[in-house]
């Protein structure tokens, strides 16, 4: 599996833009593109539905040996073969998040601003969620964070850093100019046309 430190590109499996049936299609097409890191979140389903299409999704980043992460719920980590759990600002600390998910998982965290990432950095989560940058439908409860402090938050944590919200093809060059390193994008490549050659669009914008 390739080392979260050497990731760049993040994608997400998102239920509320990807049907159940268009699931393992999306993630062969997210990973043809190129992507490094794959997270399933599926927040109307059950446990049970979760840990179904896990189950069907990990060996497929298995093979591409990249990192399969599921959403809120760490506790089905083990049992779903993924290798770890992102969990959000309000939810359980990294410290819980890692018991549930068992020895050697990945714990990621989401940060809202430059004072939330540097709290939650204490916590060593293996790395961070920063935004959102940009308005959202993923989030729409959330207030854009915009991209001032994308430089600072980097010079000041040294963990890597995906940011998140609203980035798309077309905004994409704005944010590494920001100085973000590493990304997370979902709708601009869940909605394409073509998945595979967006997220490969969005790959060569990032560099290798």
């Amino acid at each position: 599996m390739k080392p979260i430190a050497d990731c760049r590109f993040y994608g997400i499996l998102d239920t509320g833009y990807v049907a159940g049936d268009r699931m393992v299609a999306m993630a062969h097409s997210l990973i043809g593109g190129g992507i490094d890191i794959l997270q399933l979140r599926a927040k109307k389903e059950t446990p049970e539905a979760i840990l179904s299409m896990a189950r069907v999704i990990s060996p497929i980043c298995r093979k591409a040996g990249i990192a399969f992460i599921l959403n809120d719920h760490p506790a089905l980590v083990r049992e779903s073969g993924a290798d770890g759990a992102h969990v959000g600002q309000e939810d359980i600390s990294v410290a819980e998040a890692r018991r549930l998910a068992g020895p050697g998982a990945l714990v990621g965290k989401s940060t809202h601003s430059l004072e939330q990432a540097l709290a939650t950095a204490a916590e060593s989560p293996d790395y961070l969620g920063f935004g959102p940058l940009f308005a959202t439908p993923t989030k729409p409860e959330y207030t854009p964070i915009g991209t001032a402090e994308i430089a600072e938050v980097h010079a000041r944590v040294t963990l890597p850093i995906f940011c998140i919200g609203g980035i798309k093809e077309s905004n994409l060059p704005e944010v590494i100019a920001a100085g973000a390193r590493r990304v997370v994008i979902v709708s601009d490549l869940l909605r394409a046309d073509d998945p595979v050659g967006k997220t490969a669009a969005c790959r060569t914008l990032l560099g290798a």
